[in-house]
């Protein structure tokens, strides 16, 4: 279900058109054709707007809000439109604002372990800048080429090191934004103790452009480790996957650095479309989970998943074990886990959810969750993998968007969603609200939080100038 803004579409006038050609140039501003041929990302809905406007710099950003107020034209923010909840759908009659351009990795500081980048530098971007470095931003997901700094500050993204470095907003430092009357919100503290007044940038961070428009980031870096190694286990049960990221965390030499479990149903899938074999390894085992660790000698590394192994066959004697032994072995593993496009390829628009578990309920959650999702129809294979260490699951179904009908769709989220507030978790855990999940919240959320919520929107944004239609509707 998608919540949109339902007023009356408008065409935007020739006077506003002018006024923002000449703040940006009129090659930076696209119309008509121009906005079709650009890549709409996940959803074609993303591009629905009337123009599009590709600022440079933050004051650039400044003058197109201040021009928008004054003309009430919306503004939907968008950075590398990889968002899954309809958190950059744009109608006739807005403006898309694009972070494209706003792409300098401003400046790497070594000693103090930041980096302070403008918002549409991918993560990917930012990933090779801090490696020159031998540091890493601390956090990581697969849509790393076209997921952009911004939009992951937006969206308070987690990814696969959350369990350890946390997600976006334990890595910002500082932020510089621009308000919905074109103010500048400029705090780009550089250190990690800051007790100085209210920390205003967590109103930013996850609030998916509905308050303002992030700009500028500064952004906590760690260490790369000198060696990694990484495992596949063939494992029994969730219980056996948890045991194994226990082993992992408590590591003799090393340090975890990932833990994800893929269930058969999507595993078949990526190793049969990358042909993916090893000798002794199954596959059918009811979990699969890539374990990686980090640190100052491959060997040891090796040997440790060794012992991790042995460990876990006293247990479980019928799993198996793959250890990579060379970069390119790394980069195979990863990719039976990573290739979740592949199920948008077979399934057009598939159904996702994205929860949190508390990792004491992660064996109950799913023991309950798939046979009951097969209630509501029996061709439901669901595809499940996540970032197990910190008991974030990613659910898509087996199915066509355009096959699931709103009955349908509320069923499913019933069983998805239900009891997860009273257990510790969240219906959702990375994605974000956007205008697919607003219902979910009015419906889950604490009723004090989410009015709390739509008076802060009003403080800051009584216009709705920014992303109206999303997070609080």
């Amino acid at each position: 279900m998608i919540e949109q803004d339902t007023e009356p579409a408008r065409v935007l006038s020739a006077a506003f058109i002018d006024d923002i050609a000449q703040i940006i140039g009129l090659s930076n501003l696209k119309q008509g054709d121009a906005v079709a041929n650009l890549d709409y990302g996940v959803t074609a809905a993303n591009l629905g707007a009337t123009a599009v406007a590709f600022p440079s710099s933050t004051q650039e950003v400044a003058a197109i809000i201040k021009c928008a107020v004054a003309h009430g034209v919306s503004i939907v923010p968008q950075g590398g439109r990889t968002g899954l909840v309809g958190g950059s759908l744009s109608i006739p009659g807005q403006i898309v604002l694009s972070t494209a351009r706003l792409n300098g990795t401003v400046e790497i500081y070594p000693d103090e372990r930041v980096a302070v980048v403008e918002a549409g530098v991918t993560l990917q971007a930012l990933q090779a800048a801090a490696s020159e470095c031998h540091l890493e931003p601390g956090i990581d997901l697969p849509s790393r080429g076209s997921a952009t700094i911004g939009g992951m500050v937006s969206t308070n993204a987690g990814g696969i090191s959350a369990f350890r470095y946390g997600v976006m907003r334990h890595r910002v430092l500082g932020l510089e934004v621009v308000l919905p009357d074109g103010s500048i919100y400029s705090d780009l503290t550089r250190v990690v103790k800051n007790a100085a007044g209210y920390d205003l940038k967590h109103l930013f961070i996850g609030a998916e452009g509905t308050l303002g428009v992030v700009t500028k980031v500064v952004i906590k870096l760690e260490s790369v480790p000198a060696a990694t190694a990484t495992a596949l286990f063939g494992l029994p049960s969730v219980k056996a996957a948890l045991e194994a990221t226990r082993l992992g965390l408590t590591a003799q030499y090393g340090q975890m650095r990932a833990a994800e479990a893929i269930w058969n149903s999507f595993f078949a899938l990526t190793a049969n479309e990358h042909r993916w074999s090893a000798a002794d390894y199954a596959s059918d085992y009811p979990v699969n989970l890539i374990l990686s660790l980090g640190g100052g000698d491959q060997e040891q590394l090796q040997m440790e998943l060794g012992r991790i192994y042995e460990d876990l066959y006293e247990k479980y004697p019928h799993m198996s074990a793959v250890v990579a032994t060379s970069q390119a072995q790394e980069a195979e593993l990863w990719r039976l886990r990573e290739d979740t496009d592949l199920i948008y390829r077979k399934h057009s628009a598939a159904p996702s959810y994205d929860v949190s578990v508390p990792l004491s309920k992660i064996e109950e959650y799913v023991a309950r969750c798939m046979p009951e999702l097969r209630s509501i129809d029996p061709a439901f294979d669901p595809y499940l993998f996540g970032h197990i260490a910190d008991g974030n699951l990613h659910v898509v179904l087996n199915a066509a968007g355009a096959d699931l009908n709103e009955d349908k769709a509320a069923a499913v989220e019933s069983v998805l969603y239900r009891g997860l507030t009273q257990s510790g978790g969240s219906f959702s855990a990375e994605h974000g609200i956007g205008s697919k999940r607003i219902h979910a919240l009015r419906e889950t959320a604490d009723p004090v939080k989410f009015a709390l919520m739509t008076q802060i929107k009003a403080a800051i944004d009584n216009g709705h100038t920014l992303n109206p239609g999303k997070v609080t509707g």
